[in-house]
C-alpha cells in the first residue's frame, strides 16, 4: 500500500528524481568531514527558523510590550527559555560556521571560475546574515541592545551623501523609539528571512550545478552524497545541535533591564563577534579620521577585495595572495576582538557597569514576579519607582562628592583622582563619614564610644576646624570628650550590657520596616532611662545626651529652632533623614557649624524619597547581594569610617 501511494506521489510530482538528485551528487574522492560546514549552516538557520516561530508567538513588538513579551517567554512560557536560548546561541553558531566555511571556501580555491557566481551569492547571505544579527539584538527592547543598535545606526548615519536619510528611513523617523522597534522586527522576522531562503536557493542551485571543488585530492575513489557524507553531515548537525542545546539550557540567552532612555548604560557592547570593529574605532588615529572611515571605508575597502577575488586569482599568484589576506584579516579580528576582552575585563568603571546591569536585571525579574506583576506602564517603572535600584544611582550622584558607601560610590566605583602635575591617579579622599551602615547598632556605637574614628573622614575636608577650635574639632569638642567618658563607663564589669542597651533604645528611635520583630523592647526600656540620665548599673554618672540633644525621645518637628546640635527626635528615620537632607544647616541640626549644602533646591521630591527609603531599608524584599566593599582600598587613602558591618 505505502509502495502505491509512493508511486502515485511520484507520478504526479516526480519527486524521485529529484530525491535521487539531491542523494546522489557525487562526490570525488569521497566523504569528508571537511565537506560538512555548509549543511550545519542550512541545519542552523533552519533551527534558527523554527525556534523563531515559536517566539514569535509569544514576542508582542512594541516599547511598552517587547521587553515584557521576552520576560513571559523566558520566565513563564514553557520551555521558553529553551526555545530563547537555543535561538540566540544557534544565533552566534551561525556567524562562527559562517566564518569557517568562508575560509574553507577560499583556502580550497573554490571561488574561482566557474564558482564565481556562487562566491558572489555567498558574500550576499554574510551580509543578510550579519543584518540579522543586528536586527534581532534589539529586539528584546532591553538596556543592553538598545544602546548598542543605536551605535549601528549612528553608524548608518554616517555614510556619504544618504547617511541622514538611511539612518532615518532604517530607524523610522528622527527619534529612536517604537517605530525603530517595530521596524527592525519586521526585518528580523519577515525582510531578511525572505532574503536569506531566496539567495540560499539560488547559493544551492548553483553549487550543485558546479559540484564541490576538492582541496589536494585523495587517491579514492569518487562516492556519492548518501550514504557516506549525508552520515558525517549528519553527525556534524547533531554536535551543532547539542553544543546549542548545552548553553541554552546551563547559560541561556541574557535578558538585561528594560531600554531606559533616561538611564546611561555603560555596560553596553555590540556581541562578541561585531567587538572587532567596536575596537578598531576606539584607536586613537581611527577616532581622528572619523566614524565613516572605520566603520564604513575601511570595512567597505575589505569586503571590496573579498568581492574581488574570483578575478584576483586569475593573476599570477593571485590565490596565494587571497589565501595570506584571508589569513592576515582573521588574525586582525582576533587580535582586535581580544584586545576588546581584555580592555574590558581590566577596566574597573566597565566591570561596574556590568555588576550593575546584572544587578538590575536579577531585580526587574523580582519585582515583575510579585503579585502586582507588571503596570501598564510597562517593566521599566518598575526600576524607576524601585528605592533599591534608584538609591544607589542617586548616592553617587548627589552625596558620593563626600560620602562613600562601604568605600565606594554607592554603584560599585572606588572614586579616583588625576593629580594635575605628575598625572598620577590615587583614591579620592572621602571628606565625610561612610554611610553603609546609618542608623544600624554599629553606627550608634560607634557615634558613643569612638565618634573621633567614626567622623574621621572629615579632617580631610578643606573647612575642618585646626586644633584650636573646639566646637567641632573630633578630638577636643563636647562630644569627643563625652565619647571618651562613654568608652571608660561602659568598659565596667557591672556595666557590660548597658551600652546595647543604650544603642537599642536610639535604634528604636529610627522606626524602620521590620524593626517592631527585632527591637528588644526591655532594652529599650533600660537604655531609655540611661538616656534620661539614670546612673549606670555600677552607680556612676555620665553625661546625659539630653544636655544637648534635647528631643531625644520625642515626635520631631522640623520648626527650625534649636542650639546647633543635631536634633535626635526619631533619629534614623526617614522622616529625620529627609529633614536633615533638605536643610543640615537649620538651628535643628548643625546650624551655624554646617558644611554639608542643602538638598531642598537640589533634589526632587521622588528622588529624596527614594534615596532616603534605599538608606532605610523600605524597599520590596530582594536576594539581589550588594556591591562588593571596597573599604579596604579606601583605609589606604586615608579613610576610616566606623564599621560597615551589617546590621540585623
Amino acid at each position: 500500500m505505502i509502495r502505491s501511494l509512493l508511486a502515485w506521489l511520484d507520478n504526479r510530482t516526480g519527486c524521485n528524481d529529484l530525491i535521487h538528485e539531491a542523494l546522489y551528487e557525487k562526490v570525488p574522492g569521497g566523504a569528508r568531514w571537511r565537506y560538512v560546514w555548509g549543511s550545519t549552516l542550512v541545519f542552523t538557520f533552519v533551527l534558527q527558523m523554527i525556534t523563531g516561530i515559536f517566539l514569535w508567538t509569544a514576542y508582542s513588538p512594541s516599547v511598552q510590550t517587547a521587553w515584557e513579551s521576552v520576560y513571559y517567554i523566558q520566565e513563564v512560557m514553557f520551555l521558553g527559555k529553551i526555545v530563547r536560548g537555543m535561538h540566540h546561541f544557534a544565533a552566534q553558531a551561525m556567524i562562527v560556521l559562517l566564518a569557517i566555511h568562508l575560509i574553507q571556501v577560499i583556502i580550497d580555491g573554490a571561488y574561482k571560475a566557474p564558482r564565481e557566481i556562487n562566491f558572489w551569492l555567498g558574500l550576499v547571505l554574510l551580509k543578510i546574515i550579519l543584518g540579522l544579527s543586528l536586527t534581532g539584538y534589539l529586539l528584546p527592547w532591553d538596556q543592553k541592545g538598545y544602546y548598542a543598535t543605536q551605535v549601528s545606526t549612528k553608524i548608518m548615519g554616517a555614510t556619504p551623501v544618504i547617511g541622514a536619510q538611511l539612518q532615518e528611513v532604517v530607524q523610522g523617523g528622527a527619534q529612536y523609539n517604537h517605530h525603530t522597534l517595530t521596524r527592525f522586527f519586521a526585518m528580523h522576522a519577515g525582510i531578511l528571512p525572505g532574503l536569506l531562503m531566496g539567495f540560499l536557493a539560488l547559493h544551492l542551485y548553483v553549487f550543485r550545478r558546479h559540484g564541490l571543488t576538492v582541496h589536494q585530492p585523495e587517491k579514492k575513489p569518487d562516492t556519492t552524497f548518501w550514504p557516506d557524507q549525508v552520515l558525517k553531515d549528519g553527525v556534524a548537525c547533531l554536535g551543532v545541535l547539542a553544543v546549542v542545546l548545552l548553553f541554552a539550557i546551563f547559560k541561556g540567552a541574557e535578558l538585561s533591564p528594560p531600554a531606559d532612555a533616561a538611564k546611561a548604560y555603560a555596560a553596553a557592547r555590540p556581541e562578541w563577534y561585531f567587538l572587532f570593529l567596536f575596537r578598531f574605532l576606539k584607536f586613537e588615529s581611527v577616532e581622528h579620521l572619523g566614524l565613516a572611515f572605520g566603520a564604513i571605508y575601511v570595512p567597505g575597502a575589505l569586503m571590496g577585495i573579498l568581492f574581488m577575488m574570483p578575478l584576483t586569482a586569475k593573476m599570477k599568484a593571485g590565490h596565494r595572495f587571497n589565501v595570506a589576506f584571508t589569513w592576515l584579516v582573521t588574525f586582525g579580528i582576533v587580535v582586535l576582538t581580544t584586545m576588546a576582552f581584555y580592555e574590558d575585563a581590566n577596566n574597573e568603571d566597565h566591570q561596574a557597569a556590568i555588576a550593575e546591569a546584572e544587578r538590575d536585571a536579577h531585580r526587574i525579574k523580582e519585582l515583575a514576579s510579585r503579585p502586582s506583576m507588571i503596570p501598564v506602564e510597562g517593566a521599566v517603572s518598575l526600576l524607576r519607582e524601585d528605592p533599591f535600584t534608584q538609591g544607589p544611582v542617586l548616592f553617587a550622584k548627589y552625596c558620593a562628592s563626600c560620602h562613600r558607601y562601604d568605600g565606594h560610590n554607592g554603584r560599585g566605583v572606588v572614586l579616583r583622582e588625576t593629580d594635575q602635575d605628575t598625572k598620577e591617579v590615587s583614591i579620592s579622599i572621602p571628606e565625610a563619614t561612610d554611610l553603609a551602615n546609618f542608623g544600624s547598632r554599629d553606627w550608634m556605637k560607634s557615634i558613643i564610644v569612638d565618634y573621633g574614628k567614626h567622623f574621621a573622614p572629615l579632617k580631610n575636608a578643606q573647612w575642618y576646624p585646626g586644633a584650636d577650635d573646639a566646637e567641632f574639632n573630633l578630638d577636643v569638642s563636647e562630644m569627643a570628650e563625652a565619647s571618651e567618658e562613654y568608652a571608660e563607663a561602659f568598659k565596667a564589669e557591672k556595666n557590660a550590657g548597658e551600652l546595647n542597651a543604650l544603642v537599642e533604645a536610639l535604634v528604636a528611635m529610627r522606626n524602620w520596616k521590620g524593626d517592631e520583630d527585632v527591637i528588644d523592647s526591655a532594652l529599650v526600656k533600660r537604655g531609655q532611662q540611661i538616656l534620661d540620665g539614670e546612673p549606670l548599673a555600677d552607680g556612676s554618672e555620665i553625661s546625659s545626651c539630653i544636655d544637648c540633644h534635647d528631643t531625644i525621645g520625642s515626635d520631631l518637628e522640623v520648626t527650625g529652632e534649636g542650639y546647633g546640635y543635631p536634633d535626635l527626635a526619631e533619629y534614623g528615620s526617614a522622616k529625620w533623614l529627609k529633614a536633615f537632607i533638605s536643610d543640615p544647616g537649620s538651628d535643628q541640626f548643625y546650624g551655624a557649624k554646617n558644611h554639608m549644602p542643602a538638598y531642598a533646591d537640589k533634589m526632587n521630591e521622588r528622588d529624596l524619597d527614594l534615596l532616603v527609603r534605599w538608606m532605610t531599608d523600605d524597599y520590596h524584599e530582594t536576594h539581589v547581594e550588594n556591591y562588593p566593599s571596597r573599604i579596604t582600598e579606601v583605609f589606604g587613602a586615608g579613610a576610616q569610617p566606623a564599621s560597615p558591618s551589617a546590621d540585623e
